[in-house]
């Protein structure tokens, strides 16, 4: 069965910092949106949430027609995907309760329309064991804030065609993603596999004392983390193996990896730890509000992503690679 990769219409069940993220970007995108989410003052924190976001989705340009007036805000999961060419859900990590949602969303739409999930790490063969049509659902999992950052990695489970995987890809690229097919089933997917290992370091170092939650991220910010959002680990061990490369690199620095620098186990999260932690971030945050945060941050971001865009075209790269 061909799969809808033309869309219009998208389906968004959850409305929280995810789901308002594939709002934003959907709309910017020039769709209309249909939305659903059960809890008690979703739709007003939803259009609070969007304000914020559309001044940044505005210096980034908009589609032709776009605007937040194209979503529509329903009471029932059956209004929210009957018509939809496409459907994400952006619901609590818990599995039964996908498992739940996913029967009634899948029984609800088009059988030739994807159904997408945000999931971090749960498995999509196990949430979508009960789906109808289980071929055409697929996970993408995105990365906050949705509507300006490209990474979305795309999961297939064990019943999940692997046109279904193909077309998903072209649907989040037509929305202006970078779509990044996780080839096997692993909790965590790639990018949370390995930010849980540097979130778990971290919280080692301030629970020992080395250093603050500032000092953290003064380490990511100001070294690797500038490397990070053009080049990557991989790339970027390259050139510290000099004229040699990688495998000179790996024969100088892999021994070092036997050495006990790094903890294979998360700490206990005890009152104390969660203490410095919440200290921490609060003297960080200093007098600003969320949302002027959220709006630092996103214009940071602009600057960063049009940089690394021209640099990259500069040296004849594309943005993708």
């Amino acid at each position: 069965m061909p799969f809808v990769t033309d869309i219009k219409t998208f389906a968004a069940l959850g409305t929280g910092v995810i789901g308002a993220g594939w709002i934003a970007r959907a709309l910017a995108h020039g769709l209309d949106v249909i939305a659903w989410d059960p809890a008690p003052g979703a739709e007003a924190a939803l259009r609070t949430r969007l304000a914020n976001a559309w001044p940044a989705l505005e210096k980034q340009g908009l589609a032709p027609g776009a605007a937040l007036e194209r979503l529509r805000f329903v009471s029932t999961i059956e209004d929210c995907v009957r018509d939809a060419d496409f459907i994400q859900e952006s619901a609590p990590e818990r599995l039964e309760l996908k498992c739940e949602l996913h029967a009634k969303i899948s029984a609800a739409a088009r059988p030739d329309v994807l159904i997408g999930s945000s999931t971090s790490g749960l498995l999509p063969s196990e949430f979508y064991a009960d789906a109808a049509y289980p071929e055409r659902c697929v996970v993408g999992h995105p990365f906050n804030p949705v509507y300006l950052l490209p990474l979305v990695e795309v999961v297939g489970g064990a019943k999940t065609a692997p046109e279904a995987v193909q077309a998903a890809i072209e649907v989040y690229q037509s929305l202006g993603m970078r779509p990044l097919h996780v080839r096997k089933e692993v909790p965590g997917f790639i990018a949370d596999r390995l930010l849980e290992a540097l979130w778990r370091e971290a919280l080692h170092l301030v629970n020992d004392g080395v250093a603050t939650t500032g000092e953290i991220d003064d380490a990511i910010r100001f070294g690797a983390g500038l490397r990070w959002s053009f080049m990557g680990s991989f790339l970027t061990y390259t050139l510290a193996g000099g004229t040699a490369g990688m495998r000179h690199f790996m024969a100088q620095f892999g021994p070092a990896l036997k050495l006990p620098w790094t903890y294979l186990e998360a700490p206990e999260l005890t009152e104390g730890l969660i203490d410095a932690v919440v200290e921490g971030t609060t003297e960080q945050q200093g007098e600003r509000s969320l949302d002027a945060l959220e709006r630092y941050r996103d214009d940071c971001l602009l600057a960063v992503l049009e940089a690394i865009r021209q640099t990259k075209a500069k040296h004849g790269f594309e943005f993708a690679e």
